[in-house]
């Protein structure tokens, strides 16, 4: 039996998972780090915080395995957000923090190149939406707002980039994460020359773009430290939606995986990548043979979050958080009784992409209490994921089943929420976090303990399935039409 230590470095924490060979769970650990956030749109973590979570993420789960059942630690893997940006100088280090998915700052910048027909190409080539998510985007933004960084800096790279930089002395990216950056080729593997002459940057500021199956051993003495064997394999690994997939068994065509977190996402897997007439939605490289086609949501968890905190004055940080709110909306009927939430508090990324979007709450009336804006709140961050699910079947094909993954699995209500209102099958694993799962997944297929990611996916274990009712399905229908009528309505007063 071999052991595969997936680590998924995240926007607020980072997940360390030991997983074996046969798909079991040998222990789980996770650090957390401050999010550094202002009124202008900024979004940034601490690179070295993320460093430091990483290592500590790593030792706490070593120690949770002990003699590890007799199996052999074949190696690391990694996950990690997408769409980060850090300018580094000569020395690798950092001239700015961690600029993530979520930072809006260069948005008037995404707007005009949407746009233009540079826009419409880069998106054909590359499969990442034009959007201030898009280090494209942010690299437009550094050049004009902070020009004396963007001259000094040497490279431009991402929070995956730093931790192997700081790991083994190398600047280089695996073709997943690269594949969201907006500069990436993702039909030739190579950096896109009309992005890279918009940014004003040169190839050679960049990584090494490699696949997500390399690794490489031999950390630098420094962390010679950590006890580990010197050739202990790290495998660079992919993006965390990417994993997200593979960790929940959502591999072959019709499978659709569902996450959602702090944001959100829904994702299929295609054997080539596939690009929306509509520029709707993404197409990520997971390996040579597998894309990841789907869409994003800037809100998710965090809309909940936010309601319960700074309408209601609640703390939510405790584990049953999230299932008092949940049975809170539970008290009223499927529909909220009329009440529908556009939950775009972060602005929106898929499938309007849209950052100045902004919440609303329609059909208020009197009879509605804090009970139906809570069912409200939660139906509508549905209601935009399922909108996203419509992209992808108009694009793709059809969804044959979903899979969830993210903290919202811990509601049993809203899982069957989402089966109602998709109308389809949601199955559950038991597993902590799938894109830990999905790296762990990844090295084992990239060292050759697994022939494939057929049969990485094939360890998943479905614990729990929710069926769809058709009654329940119709009052959603009715909410979710008016839901899609509500922002094209609404965006010019937005």
């Amino acid at each position: 039996m071999y052991i595969l230590i997936g680590i998924d470095i995240g926007t607020t924490n980072t997940k360390a998972v030991g997983f074996t060979s046969t798909g079991e769970v040998l222990g789980s650990a996770g650090a957390s780090y401050p999010v550094y956030t202002d009124a202008a749109g900024r979004h940034e973590l601490d690179p070295d915080q993320l460093l430091e979570a990483v290592i500590s993420a790593l030792k706490e789960v070593l120690g949770k395995m002990p003699g590890a059942g007799g199996g052999k630690l074949a190696g690391i893997s990694f996950s990690c957000a997408m769409h980060s940006l850090i300018a580094v100088d000569r020395d690798g280090r950092p001239l700015t923090k961690a600029m993530t998915w979520a930072d809006l700052r260069s948005e008037a910048y995404a707007g005009v190149l949407k746009a233009s027909d540079a826009g419409r190409r880069i998106y054909a080539v590359t499969g990442t939406p034009v959007h201030a998510m898009s280090p494209l985007c942010k690299l437009l933004w550094m050049r004009e707002k902070q020009p004396d960084i963007f001259r000094r800096a040497a490279r431009f790279i991402g929070i995956k980039e730093y931790i192997w930089w700081r790991l083994f002395g190398r600047y280089q990216v695996d073709h997943s994460v690269v594949s969201a950056t907006g500069l990436f080729d993702i039909r030739r593997r190579n950096w896109n020359p009309e992005s890279l002459e918009l940014a004003g940057i040169r190839a050679d500021q960049l990584s090494e773009p490699v696949p997500c199956t390399y690794w490489a051993a031999g950390l630098l003495p420094e962390w010679d430290v950590l006890g580990l064997p010197k050739d202990l394999a790290f495998v660079i690994g992919a993006s965390d939606g990417c994993l997200a997939n593979l960790g929940t068994g959502a591999v072959r065509r019709g499978d659709t995986a569902l996450t959602i977190g702090t944001s959100g996402a829904i994702r299929m897997t295609t054997s080539a990548p596939e690009t929306d007439p509509k520029e709707r939605i993404f197409s990520y490289i997971l390996t040579d043979e597998y894309y990841v086609c789907g869409g994003a949501t800037n809100n998710g968890g965090n809309v909940l979050q936010w309601y319960a905190e700074q309408v209601l004055g609640r703390k939510t940080g405790d584990a049953g958080g999230l299932e008092r709110l949940v049975a809170e909306a539970d008290a009223i009927p499927p529909g909220a009784e009329g009440l529908v939430f556009l939950p775009y508090l972060l602005g929106e990324r898929a499938p309007i992409w849209d950052a100045n979007a902004k919440g609303v709450f329609f059909g208020v009336r009197s009879i509605h209490d804090q009970r139906h804006f809570l069912r409200a709140v939660l139906e509508g961050v549905s209601f935009s994921l399922r909108q996203i699910g419509a992209s992808l079947e108009e694009t793709i094909g059809p969804i044959q089943q979903i899979y969830a993954s993210g903290g919202f699995t811990h509601s049993k209500s809203w899982l069957q929420m989402m089966a109602d209102i998709f109308q389809q099958k949601v199955s559950v694993t038991g597993w902590a976090d799938a894109s830990a799962i999905g790296a762990a997944q990844m090295g084992l297929y990239a060292l050759g303990i697994l022939p494939g990611l057929d049969a990485a996916a094939s360890l998943v274990k479905v614990e729990s399935t929710y069926e769809p009712d058709a009654d329940r399905g119709k009052v959603y229908e009715k909410n979710y039409h008016i839901f899609t009528e509500l922002y094209s309505r609404l965006k010019d007063l937005m």
